[in-house]
């Protein structure tokens, strides 16, 4: 670093960083000043110093103090350093928050301009996503100060997104950008298909960033899927990690939410049946339409069984297996089912998209009441993505709703409570964003196993007992 050296020093700093020789540093010091002459030498030293200034200032948070030095640098010289726009942002973003009417658009107005300059003199480390989402955010939560309108505002987040998808990141601003598309399709200025491309678009686009993060969290797991020991910085990337998935995770409640009946069965249906001659030849279409209609419970209609016939005839991959699997299982045949099932988990390749479809596999079977399978499948999740806690919830849910069916008395089918609590603890160890609905499902099932008063007139404390049908797992009762 060489912010803050005085006049005197700059050479000798530059000099003495390089282990260089005499004749070396003569033809340094002879190509420094025919460079920049005295002149440019001493604007130099002044932008340092500027930096410096406003350097200190922003650090201490003294966001007022640092705003003149910080202006004058950059007006005079705007791409001597990277920092006149990151400290530049926190400084205008301190102004945005404390001003108000006429002053506070102009600040705002300031931070786009500040964005769009860094993009002139430092592309190379300013993702054109990422600050164009930044700029629409930042006009669409200040939309009424600008006056600005739906139309307007869902034109830049599109103009935004299809510039750079793969930068256009941010949890929040995708969740507004599918809120505007979601608003022009309820005022008439866009069609239903439109509506529901964007809705495929924004989800796929999540799921693309829930996997890369899942993935560098699951780098934080041993085999078994217990947390390793992790460095000051490890851990701070995982709490970064855990803090994005935890985003990511709740937009995409929201964004299921805003799309609402607009996408259930009575509008799916006669959508896709107009359409399907038209796309019957588009695997993206054919794909998109399928998965859209087993999430929204479509899959009874026999439109849903042409497009996945259609689907896997034009190509076929792991999706139409496992539908393929349904379909099979819905006519009775279970195990030509199970066929398509597993044939399913062997076409996908990716680890988390193979968890994917293992756990709603998984699913599958837990609602048909098919524990034993469906535990089986849920362990494999594990092994596919060993922080997929949701998996250990369901686990232990089975395990509870079988608490009546699994004991030989009332004291040992009350006890699979606890065998119930010990797998839900599991769901957040790996994961922590599930530890409230963890903590929930834990203080449930302890509620209903035997209580201290029982253990004690048992005499039962410390034993290992054994539970019996689908489950075959033991349980230690708790000492008192």
């Amino acid at each position: 670093m060489i912010v803050g050296l005085k006049n005197e020093s700059l050479i000798k700093y530059i000099l003495e960083k390089n282990k260089l020789n005499m004749n070396t540093k003569i033809t340094l010091i002879i190509a420094f000043f025919s460079i920049f002459g005295p002149l440019g030498f001493t604007q130099n030293q002044e932008d340092i110093q500027t930096l410096s200034i406003f350097s200190e200032y922003v650090k201490s948070k003294n966001y007022d103090a640092a705003y003149t030095p910080w202006m004058e640098l950059r007006e005079r010289n705007p791409r001597f350093n990277k920092a006149i726009f990151v400290y530049g942002e926190r400084i205008l973003k301190d102004k945005i928050k404390k001003s108000a009417g006429e002053e506070k658009v102009n600040f705002i107005n300031d931070m786009l301009t500040l964005w769009e300059e860094r993009a002139q003199y430092f592309s190379s480390v300013t993702p054109k996503g990422t600050y164009m989402a930044k700029a629409c955010q930042l006009r669409y939560d200040n939309r009424k100060a600008l006056g600005l309108d739906k139309k307007q505002l869902h034109s830049a987040f599109s103009e935004a997104y299809n510039s750079d998808p793969k930068t256009f990141t941010n949890p929040k601003s995708l969740y507004t950008y599918f809120s505007l598309v979601v608003d022009m399709y309820d005022a008439g200025n866009i069609p239903a298909q439109e509506l529901f491309n964007s809705y495929e678009i924004v989800t796929e686009k999540v799921e693309s960033e829930v996997k890369n993060y899942t993935n560098k969290r699951n780098a934080f797991l041993d085999e078994e899927g217990t947390p390793k020991e992790l460095s000051r910085t490890d851990a701070s990337r995982l709490k970064s990690y855990n803090s994005y998935l935890k985003a990511y995770d709740q937009i995409s409640s929201s964004i299921d939410v805003k799309l609402g009946s607009r996408a259930n069965c009575e509008n799916l249906i006669p959508l896709y049946s107009r359409d399907f001659e038209t796309f019957k030849n588009d695997g993206l279409w054919l794909q998109r339409a399928m998965n859209r209609m087993y999430a929204k419970g479509c899959n009874e209609d026999p439109l849903f069984v042409k497009i996945v016939e259609q689907k896997n005839n034009l190509e076929p991959n792991a999706d139409t297996s496992f539908y393929l699997g349904l379909l099979m299982e819905k006519s009775g045949q279970t195990d030509e089912a199970l066929v398509f099932y597993n044939q399913a988990v062997n076409l996908e390749t990716d680890e988390f998209a193979k968890a994917k479809i293992l756990f709603k596999i998984a699913t599958n079977f837990k609602k048909k009441g098919r524990y034993g399978q469906a535990r089986t499948y849920y362990q494999k999740t594990l092994s596919f993505n060993p922080s997929m806690g949701r998996s250990y919830l369901a686990i232990a849910a089975m395990y509870a709703k079988s608490a009546n069916n699994c004991g030989t008395d009332n004291f040992s089918k009350r006890a699979v409570y606890w065998l119930a609590a010990k797998e839900a603890a599991k769901a957040s160890r790996v994961d922590p964003n599930m530890n409230k609905n963890a903590a929930k499902s834990i203080a449930n099932f302890k509620a209903k196993a035997p209580q201290k008063s029982e253990i004690f007139s048992s005499g039962r404390a410390g034993e290992t007992i054994n539970i019996g049908c689908w489950i075959q797992r033991s349980v230690t009762v708790p000492n008192l």
